[in-house]
């Protein structure tokens, strides 16, 4: 069970490989139909820690590597968050063994409880959704549910159809139903209207990819080298919108006048031309007010003062320490590692006749979270730009797992992305997803390409702007009662 677990991660970067998971989870079905609960539980678990820790062993390389951890420690961190957070799905599949009936709304049955199980996963202790179900089917048919449903009703409609193959097998058709009802919902996706936004012009942008080694980015010696080239390749852009990532400038303000003075100054002189703009990523505040993650915003319509976005979302021991856990930051050394949180209501960075919507690296795992942005069209985004540095995971499959994460981001909600990191992968995906121009990862250069923003709302953002992720839960509530109500119907009978 543990192999199929972690065999179904390939998808994740692979994306022709979106048949897997719906194999292995079949599979797993087919393993727990014949289970007790503590048997199933167990099983469960086995699956999902597998099936985290093959996704996301690139935490080793942060913790180990970068972070100064021994290695047994940082090997024992992730084989830990990977067996606590698949508890989740443990619990999930041993409700299965004990409430299934052997009937057709067994495989509904188990949607809605793998439904619940990755939301609690996604949003539960601030939530780590990395590697959830859905992002496997970027490529799939079921990328058409991807505006109407989110990453998490693809998971729960591939669950569905998994679960419903096998009950189908096994109850020699009883079934059907379970599975027509989810190929049936990939049909009226694929048959429905695919474009619910509209253009709203064309800006040819400039994206850096600063490729710093991580152990590099803060130490002193390589500091004005790094910084010289990221002002030259911002000012020598020929591109309307220039955007660096992630902390492209590692200081704050006040500690960059040591290392070049008059930096800020020469780049906000330089963009206060109108038909300039740029997105500078750097850390801002201080002790007394806090520090945060943050994008500056240059143009000739935000002087003064510059726009400023501040990230939301932290990451959990990267950018805050979650109570009684500060023993185990301690271990580490990872500068600026306790940030403040910026408003969960940020509005666009307003230049070139855009709206763009800046967010910081993890912060585009949570489709539901962006969308509050989109509550009203008018105001809303018309770009996403994520701004990354995952340098911390070194050369691993991190990379193409976050660029799968914005193509998923963009079906939601049909607003094209940029993408400008450190290390890869840099890139620019359009509305429908494709990657239309990228750059080698873990190289240095500047991506140059056209980009179309977009206006209108999704069905998606429609009902995730207002109410977040709360349908998706009273549906997987509704589901599972309901299978439960009728198999004890039946059993009464």
């Amino acid at each position: 069970m543990a192999a199929l677990g972690a065999l179904q991660t390939l998808a994740f970067v692979h994306t022709a490989a979106w048949p897997l998971p719906l194999l292995t989870l079949a599979l797993l079905v087919w393993r727990l139909d014949a289970a007790t609960p503590r048997r199933a539980a167990w099983l469960g678990w086995l699956y999902g820690t597998a099936w985290l820790a093959a996704g996301t062993w690139w935490l080793f390389v942060s913790m180990h590597r970068y972070g100064g951890l021994p290695a047994p420690l940082a090997a024992a961190a992730v084989a830990a968050l990977s067996a606590a957070l698949s508890l989740y799905l443990a619990l999930a599949a041993g409700l299965y063994a004990r409430w299934r009936r052997g009937r057709g709304l067994d495989a509904l049955l188990f949607a809605a409880l793998w439904l619940l199980a990755e939301l609690a996963r996604g949003v539960l202790f601030t939530g780590f959704p990395w590697v959830a179900s859905g992002y496997a089917q970027v490529d799939s048919p079921l990328a058409a549910l991807a505006p109407w449903l989110g990453v998490y009703g693809m998971g729960a409609v591939a669950a569905l159809a998994a679960a419903g193959a096998v009950v189908l097998l096994r109850s020699r058709g009883r079934a059907f139903a379970a599975v027509a009802a989810a190929l049936g919902l990939v049909a009226a996706a694929q048959l429905a209207p695919r474009d619910f936004t509209t253009p709203t012009g064309t800006v040819e942008v400039a994206l850096l990819q600063t490729a710093v080694a991580q152990d590099e980015k803060f130490a002193a010696e390589h500091l004005p080298a790094n910084l010289a080239w990221v002002r030259s390749e911002l000012l020598r852009a020929t591109a309307p919108l220039v955007v660096a990532p992630e902390t492209a400038v590692p200081l704050l303000p006040e500690q960059l006048k040591d290392f070049a003075p008059g930096y800020w100054e020469h780049l906000q002189a330089h963009f206060a031309v109108p038909g300039r703009a740029a997105l500078v990523g750097v850390p801002l505040g201080d002790f007394e007010r806090g520090y945060t993650n943050s994008v500056v915003g240059l143009s000739a319509e935000s002087l003064a003062p510059p726009y400023r976005y501040d990230k939301w979302h932290l990451v959990p021991f990267g950018e805050f320490i979650p109570t009684g856990f500060r023993w185990f930051t301690n271990l580490m050394n990872i500068p600026l590692g306790d940030f403040a949180r910026g408003t969960a209501h940020p509005p666009p960075f307003v230049a070139l006749g855009q709206r763009w919507g800046p967010n910081i690296c993890y912060e585009d795992l949570f489709g539901e979270e962006l969308a509050r942005r989109f509550t009203r069209d008018e105001q809303a985004p018309t770009a996403l730009v994520n701004l990354s540095n995952i340098g911390w995971f070194g050369e691993t499959i991190a990379v193409d797992q976050h660029l799968h994460i914005s193509r998923l981001r963009t079906l939601e909600l049909q607003r094209p992305m940029l993408r400008a990191t450190n290390t890869g992968a840099t890139a620019v995906i359009d509305h429908r997803g494709e990657v239309t121009a990228s750059l080698p990862p873990h190289t240095r250069g500047v991506l140059t390409a056209p980009v179309e923003g977009r206006a209108g709302l999704t069905p998606f953002a429609r009902w995730a702007s207002v109410a977040g992720l709360w349908p998706l839960l009273v549906l997987a509530l509704a589901l599972a009662g309901a299978a439960l109500a009728a198999g004890w119907r039946a059993r009464s009978a």
